[in-house]
């Protein structure tokens, strides 16, 4: 599985295919979230086709599709209630895996933790996540 481990319960990972699922149910992983809006680009499973796939393998299935310049705090919200909820481990996925870390670190920064920091972080993990504070400052937060 290409998965980065954000915590011990989650991880980010680029668009993933039915035999990924496969493999992630298999080393358990309970809760799939993909962030990608459906359609978005050719050749990926539609959201009722990775569903279906999720669920055929015992997973739990959420879709929160956001795109980066428009993230909502109601997106972000979603994001926490799926982190605090959600069978663990949970996986997010996207294009690269970077939309959802950045919603992981925006419901890290509104529940306290440095933005700043969280975008160190994701740079050490190799993700690009500078639109976290410019992100904060829209949304009023």
């Amino acid at each position: 599985m290409r998965a980065t481990v954000i915590d011990q319960d989650f991880a980010v990972a680029p668009q993933v295919t039915a035999a990924e699922i496969a493999e992630m149910a298999q080393s358990g992983v309970r809760t799939l979230i993909n962030n990608r809006p459906d359609g978005e680009e050719a050749g990926i499973l539609s959201v009722a086709d990775a569903k279906a796939e999720a669920e055929r393998h015992g997973m739990t299935y959420l879709h929160i599709p956001v795109q980066t310049p428009t993230i909502t705090l109601a997106d972000i919200e979603a994001t926490k209630r799926a982190l605090a909820a959600a069978p663990k481990p949970i996986v997010a996925h996207c294009r690269s895996g970077t939309r959802c870390y950045l919603l992981w670190a925006a419901a890290q920064a509104l529940d306290g933790k440095d933005p700043q920091q969280l975008v160190m972080r994701a740079a050490g993990d190799g993700y690009d996540i500078r639109a976290l504070p410019d992100l904060l400052r829209r949304l009023g937060k």
